[in-house]
């Protein structure tokens, strides 16, 4: 056996734990939940978990030693994200008001929300470097190929986030359905995604590795 029973179930008590803790992942998650439906959510969680793989992919590969080796490598991605995410700042601070008729409402496109989630994910660097230091902790030469191995508890991780997401992505829909029928009220959320965007990416920028 590859992975034993015991391993399987530390590694995935501390993948839930991770996915719960507020982070950019889990908020970003809420905050498109809460403007544009449950749906929303879980497009974007389905664009972070592709992300996920990548950087499981990367790190089984060695790539990910690039980032976590070079100033360069790390900069330009994590300054890539953060551009992204003002952009994104500046599309939820000029964000009209919803109408209070939900079939009028302008929807964005579940493939544009998760391809939100699979750009945010993939640059951020810091994510690259935590999936190499965290997945290789749990791998045991011993027991078989380590490549393997570290893709098989990125399956689990991936399985432990989108049910995490997903949740938080049903709980911030009732929320966003709620304040739906105020405009008023839809606005001030735009304005709260755009500050959260800005964080997020003043947070990145001032990352280091």
């Amino acid at each position: 056996m590859l992975i034993p029973p015991d391993t399987v179930l530390i590694f995935a008590a501390a993948s839930v734990a991770l996915a719960l803790a507020p982070g950019p992942d889990n908020i970003i998650v809420l905050t498109q939940s809460a403007l544009y439906g449950r749906m929303a959510g879980v497009m974007v969680t389905l664009g972070l978990i592709t992300g996920v793989m990548v950087h499981t992919t990367l790190v089984a590969l060695g790539v990910a030693v690039i980032f976590q080796s070079s100033v360069i490598a790390f900069t330009v991605l994590k300054l890539v994200g953060a551009g992204y995410l003002v952009y994104l700042a500046i599309m939820a601070f000029r964000a009209p008001a919803t109408p209070v008729d939900q079939a009028q409402a302008p929807r964005t496109p579940l493939a544009r929300l998760y391809w939100r989630g699979v750009v945010m994910n993939l640059t951020n660097p810091k994510v690259a470097i935590f999936f190499l230091a965290f997945l290789p902790q749990f791998a045991d030469p011993l027991r078989g190929t380590v490549t393997v191995q570290i893709f098989l508890f990125g399956a689990i991780f991936v399985l432990c986030a989108f049910v995490v997401f997903c949740t938080i992505a049903g709980a911030a829909g009732f929320l966003g359905t709620w304040l739906s029928n105020s405009p008023r009220a839809h606005v001030a959320l735009n304005r709260v995604a755009g500050v959260v965007f800005l964080g997020l990416a003043l947070r990145l920028v001032l990352a280091e590795r």
